[in-house]
C-alpha cells in the first residue's frame, strides 16, 4: 500500500527543495568520503540521515569487520552526541562484503525498522549493479531508506537514487584559541 510521506527532510530547506521535498524514503542512497581522513564524517552524515528518516523507529547498521579495523570501532559517546540512543540501534557485524549485502537486503525487507545503514569495505566484487538493484527494490517494497556508506570505496555504476560525497569541515576556534567542536 502506498505511504503518504515518500520523502524525508534532510534538514536543509534549500537542499530539500532541490530534491523535490527531501530524499526518497524507499530508496538506496550511497555516501562516499572524499578521502580516508573523511570516512568518519561520511559515516556521521549517513547516521544523521538515518535519524532524520526513522522517527522513533529502530535503525539497523550492518558493518563489515574490516571497516572497524581500518577506520576504528564505533564510538558510543559520539553516536549519543549525534542523537542516536543505543536502545534504537541494532548492530550487525559481517565478515565480508557479500555478507554485508545479504544482511542489508534482509534488513531492508523489514518495514518496522526506521532505516537501514550498511557499510561494506572498498569495492567488493559482489557490489555491482545487480546487487544495488536488489537493495533498491527491497527498500522500495518496504518504504525504508537504505544508506550505504562506501568506506574505502570508489563510485561504480549503481541503482542508488542519490550519491553523496562528504568531507569534514574545519572546526571554528572557541574563546582563548581553544580547539572547536
Amino acid at each position: 500500500s502506498p505511504v503518504a510521506n515518500t520523502r524525508f527532510s534532510i534538514g536543509s530547506p534549500a537542499i530539500d527543495a532541490a530534491l523535490g521535498g527531501g530524499l526518497a524514503r524507499g530508496a538506496l542512497h550511497e555516501v562516499f568520503a572524499e578521502g580516508m581522513a573523511h570516512e568518519p564524517a561520511a559515516a556521521a552524515f549517513a547516521i544523521l540521515l538515518a535519524l532524520r528518516a526513522s522517527g522513533a523507529k529502530p535503525i539497523i547498521w550492518v558493518r563489515q569487520d574490516f571497516v572497524g579495523l581500518e577506520m576504528g570501532e564505533i564510538y558510543a559517546p559520539g553516536l549519543a552526541e549525534l542523537g542516536l540512543s543505543p536502545d534504537r540501534l541494532i548492530m550487525v557485524r559481517a565478515r565480508d562484503g557479500p555478507s554485508v549485502l545479504r544482511a542489508g537486503e534482509e534488513a531492508a525487507r523489514c518495514p518496522p525498522l526506521g532505516a537501514v545503514l550498511i557499510e561494506p569495505w572498498g569495492n567488493p566484487k559482489t557490489l555491482d549493479l545487480v546487487a544495488t538493484r536488489r537493495l533498491a527494490l527491497a527498500a522500495a517494497r518496504s518504504n525504508l531508506p537504505v544508506l550505504m556508506v562506501r568506506a574505502g570505496g570508489t563510485p561504480t555504476p549503481s541503482a542508488a537514487a542519490s550519491r553523496w560525497s562528504v568531507r569534514s569541515a574545519p572546526s571554528r576556534q572557541m574563546e582563548a584559541d581553544a580547539p572547536g567542536h
